[in-house]
Order: structure tokens, then sequence, then C-alpha cells
């Protein structure tokens, strides 16, 4: 079990269960901006106690505020049972009365994982936030943490899948329902997608389920079952090469006009895909979907459904990005064992208001990310040029710096040597012959722009900082169908 990976599937609940998934929605909100509350209030009262208590009171006061996010879970389990969170009077024969501390009254009808889940979203977040002041996280500045709103759209909630010896509290395909799911406080839900995949590779022992993710989103539930994989087979992983050698090497050279030209050392081209430009192709329906849902009243039942028409091109506009990239990366991972990527600065050159929307169309950050953990898969390497080097105005067949080489010029000519080739494939040139000269034959991280946060310009695009994180639909987990684990 060396890899994680996310099979996604399309829930069709009953009415019931949609109501049951949307209280588990609202429950996983609400728990987040109750332990939200709760953090707040403790450094309130932690700051009016600093200003007239001693320095030991002070102490105190600061271990009692939760940011971790097991002093999180603590804090909400110990608040949900208490006065604050539920209580009813009683009337006795006498006339008299008593209080009953019920606790929060509602919490038996939600599984107590979505709960403690929340919690857990909210300690990464403070977390996040303490480090990016503290200058111990790099890229954007992350701020504080905000309570979450209400919508009829939109919203998720997770669960921890519990295991003993032949149980499993999250289970695929259960009993005479091979395309079914099952949750706890749930049940069976069917999902409209083929699970055979992963329920082989459940069967085999090669895969161990983790968690899943249930999203809403417009008029559509989806699950992601987040997995613990085993290697892929020997015969797809490339095979290993000796620490000496330097060759082999593919520069990979991401632009506006070809997504991605591919090409080694001597000039030659492997691989040309050109830009799908899918939110550009959709831009003028976009705009009369947004022209009508301005035009109607504000709250009213049309303005709803021009809001959701609206959103279903926004995420089929996604969807259609989100599976050419893989497509891309796929055919990029699987003829070359060695990648040379760009460390590109996207969040500057998205600066410029000329090419943001462009750029974040071709979303190159998460081309990136699915190329380094997809080739990291197969047994492959991926190396970062130097942000500095000057791959495309430099000539790849004699090494002179053309300083004078504009965007608009899409054919490499150098003066020097007479050299005539295309500006994206000398750049690809120059990224193979740059790697074969400051690579020693190891395996290298991948690029930076794939884990780092400064570069998730397209963040509804698979960039997000929860769920997606190296997730891929079923056909792109990329493990063929085999009896026993690899090696």
């Amino acid at each position: 079990m060396a890899r994680h990976t996310t099979f996604r599937f399309r829930l069709d609940p009953t009415v019931e269960q949609t109501m049951a998934l949307a209280r588990h929605v609202g429950a996983a909100r609400f728990a987040y901006n109750q332990c939200l509350r709760l953090h707040l209030d403790a450094r309130e009262h932690h700051r009016a106690l600093s200003s007239r208590a001693g320095p030991d009171a002070v102490d105190r006061a600061h271990d009692a505020v939760p940011w971790s996010r097991f002093a999180l879970i603590n804090a909400f389990n110990q608040w949900k049972r208490s006065e604050d969170a539920g209580r009813r009077f009683l009337v006795v024969s006498d006339g008299s009365t008593e209080v009953e501390v019920t606790g929060l009254p509602w919490r038996a009808e939600v599984s107590s994982e979505v709960f403690e889940e929340a919690a857990v979203d909210l300690g990464r977040a403070l977390a996040a936030w303490t480090a990016s002041r503290s200058g111990k996280r790099t890229g954007r500045p992350v701020g504080h943490p905000r309570f979450k709103k209400k919508t009829h759209t939109g919203g998720s909630f997770r669960m921890r899948n519990k295991t003993k010896a032949t149980w499993s509290s999250i289970r695929v395909g259960t009993g005479d329902r091979p395309r079914s799911v099952t949750l706890p406080k749930l049940g069976s839900i069917r999902v409209q997608e083929d699970t055979r995949r992963l329920r082989r590779m459940i069967a085999t022992d090669r895969a161990r389920i983790l968690q899943a993710t249930v999203t809403r989103g417009v008029r559509r539930w989806w699950v992601s079952i987040t997995v613990e994989a085993a290697d892929l087979h020997l015969a797809v992983q490339h095979p290993a090469r000796r620490t000496d050698d330097k060759t082999g090497w593919a520069g990979v050279d991401r632009g506006l006009h070809a997504l991605v030209v591919a090409g080694t050392r001597n000039g030659t081209e492997t691989l040309r895909v050109e830009a799908p430009k899918t939110l550009a192709a959709g831009l003028r329906r976009q705009r009369r979907l947004a022209r009508a849902v301005s035009r109607k009243k504000r709250g009213s039942a049309n303005q709803r459904s021009a809001r959701m028409r609206l959103a279903r091109h926004h995420l089929r506009v996604r969807d259609t990005r989100q599976h050419f990239l893989h497509q891309v990366s796929n055919q990029l991972v699987k003829s070359h064992d060695r990648l040379v990527l760009e460390d590109l600065n996207i969040i500057g050159i998205m600066s410029n208001r000329r090419l943001a929307r462009a750029v974040g169309d071709a979303a190159w950050g998460e081309l990136a990310r699915q190329i380094t953990y997809k080739q990291k898969w197969r047994n492959g390497q991926v190396v970062v040029a130097d942000r500095w080097f000057a791959s495309s105005k430099t000539c790849s067949g004699c090494g002179q710096v053309k300083s004078d080489l504009t965007l608009s010029d899409r054919t490499y000519t150098c003066g020097h040597c007479g050299l005539v080739l295309d500006r994206d494939l000398n750049a690809a040139a120059n990224l193979a012959a740059w790697a074969e000269g400051h690579t020693r034959g190891e395996a290298q991280d991948g690029d930076r722009q794939a884990a780092g946060p400064d570069i998730k310009a397209c963040r509804r695009d698979g960039t997000g900082p929860h769920a997606r994180v190296g997730g891929t639909s079923p056909d792109d987990a990329g493990t063929p169908v085999q009896t026993a684990p690899a090696a």
C-alpha cells in the first residue's frame, strides 16, 4: 500500500435519503461554526483575563483555548452534552419545575464522525492561518477562518472508515446491489456508475477504504471514496535507470497556443496538444446565463432557477477541462519516464489582465499536479527547471540568448547559428538539456507548483484545499485488473 487515489461516483438517493444527506451537510456546517464560536469565545476570555490577572492564570486560560483538531473535538463533545446546547423544563405533580439537561437534541440523527471531521477541518484552517502569520507558510496570506453560510447548493461532509475483522463501516456494492455505497447512519445508497474496478481492488486486498466525502452539487450528490491502493503493476511501471544515466529527459513546455509541447534535447517533438479553451468556448453562453440571473427578482424562485442553470454551465466547463487534463497527463506519463517542467510564476502571470482568463482556462498548475503524482505512481522522475532559466529565449542549437524575443514570435530564429525552430519546441529542447546538466539520475521532487499554495490560480479546477487532493476518476486510477497485489 503506497499510494492514495479517489473513486468518485454520482449518487442516486431516494427522497428520504436526500433529506438525510442534507441533514448531514447541515450538521457539518453547524459543527464547524460552533467549534469556531467556542474557539473565539475562549480567545476572548483569554484576552480579558490577561488584562487583569497574573501570568499563571493567563497561562492556564491560554491552554484552555482549543487550537488543535483534537482539542476542538473535545470542546465540541463537551458542549453538545451541556446545558448550553439544550435543556427542557419538567413540571412535576406538585406544580414545581425541574430543569433537565438534554444537550444537542438532534445529535443522534447524524453520524458523530460528521462533527469530528468538521472540527478537524477547522483545526487545519487555524493551523494554516497561524503558519501564514508567522511566515512558516509560503504563498498567499491565509485569512482567519470564517463562519459558513447556509446555502441551498454546495456543502459537504466526510466520514472515516471504521473496520473490524470482517466488517467495514463504509462498503461498496454490498449484497445484490453492486452499484451502491453504504455509509454510516445513511444505509445503502444507489450510485449511477459501475463500481466493479473498486470492488475488485478491495476483494483482492489491493485497496483499503480510508474515508468517504459526500458533496452536494447542482441538483446532484457525489461521493468521493479515498482508498489506499497497492502500487501499479510492474508491467505499467517505467523500468529503473542507472544512477549515472543522464539521458532520456523530455522537456514539457506549457503555453496558451499549444497547451503542452514535449521534446527531447535534439529537438525531436514527442507530443503536442493544442489548448482546448473550454472557458472561452462557453463564454457566450455564460454571459447570457449571467444576464438572466441579474434580470430576475432578487430572492425569487426564478432567480434561483437561473442560478442553477448558470451553475450547471460552470460545472460542465470544469468537468470538460478536468477530463482533458487527465487525458494529457496520462499521455505524458505513459510515454515518458523522465519529464522536465518549468517553474512558472502563475500568480504573477495572472496579474496581467490581458492574459489572466486564458491562463486560468489552461490550468497549468492542475496539469503539473497531475503529472507529478501520476509519474510517481509509475516510478518515473519529474524535475523542475530553475525559474530564471530562459528556456524560450535560448537557442537549443548553440546556446545563444535572444533577448528581443516577443510573445508574438511563434518561430525561433537564431541569428548566430541560423537555427529555425518552433518556439515551444525550442523551449522543450532547452528544458531537456537543462535536466541532463543539472541532475545526477536520482529521483527528484515534483513541480513546486503541484504542492505549494501559491499556484492555485484555478481553485475550482481541482486544486482546492480539501477534497480532490490526488483525486482521479475510476478510469484514471491507473490500476489494471489483476489477481494479486503488485510486488
